[in-house]
């Protein structure tokens, strides 16, 4: 089994999103996956009321219990647990690296976001954890800004994941469907995204990408 925090300690960066995306992927590859939602605002148990339920599914866990629950779902067979974190809450997030083989930092490719995740890079270093941050929500044509982007990063001591997951529109209207772009349009360059961001999760933590695959929408 592997768990992936997903954690920014800045607002609006994607987390939630690319939590959920990555969870539908490792289930339509055939693997259980599980999102525990650590955030006070529940985003991500919404999104699975909406969905009426249907894997993968979402658990709420406040921070303490984190790793408890993480063990029971392992013990349980899941497979990949994607913890999903609120900003600026320094104890969600470091009891969510604390579990974590994989930590993924989405970060928006601009100054003010990629200052603020400086913060986050120390985190990591400090608990030694595995980390990429992962730029979203930026132009999907902009070369120079990402390669300028991922220098920057690097010095903080935290490399730049090398799959991009740029704004595209499929992602709103995917989650108020309480779905996954894999599901609304798999055939989508949102879709082939995640699929190639999931594929290099997997590579990344010792993970097969793909098991038995069934479709997303099973």
């Amino acid at each position: 089994m592997a768990t992936i925090a997903v954690i920014s300690q800045k607002g609006g960066a994607g987390k939630t999103t690319l939590a959920l995306n990555l969870a539908v992927a490792a289930h339509a590859a055939g693997r259980v996956s599980l999102v525990f939602d650590t955030d006070p605002q529940a985003t991500a148990s919404q999104w699975a009321a909406w969905r009426q339920d249907r894997p993968p599914e979402v658990i709420d866990s406040p921070p303490p219990r984190l790793a408890a629950k993480v063990s029971a779902a392992r013990g349980q067979g899941a497979e990949l647990i994607v913890v999903d974190t609120p900003p600026h809450a320094d104890s969600a997030a470091r009891a969510a690296v604390e579990i974590a083989d994989l930590v993924l930092i989405p970060c928006r490719p601009s100054a003010f976001d990629l200052s603020a995740i400086q913060t986050t890079a120390k985190l990591v270093q400090l608990l030694r954890r595995p980390a990429f941050v992962v730029f979203t929500a930026g132009a999907p044509n902009a070369p120079r800004v990402y390669a300028e982007a991922g220098e920057l990063v690097a010095s903080y001591g935290t490399p730049a994941c090398p799959v991009i997951v740029p704004d595209r529109a499929a992602y709103r209207h995917a989650s108020a469907e309480g779905l996954s772009v894999l599901e609304t349009e798999p055939a989508g360059r949102a879709a082939q995204d995640i699929t190639q961001l999931y594929d290099w999760m997997c590579g990344q933590v010792g993970l097969s990408t793909r098991r038995a695959a069934r479709k997303a929408r099973s």
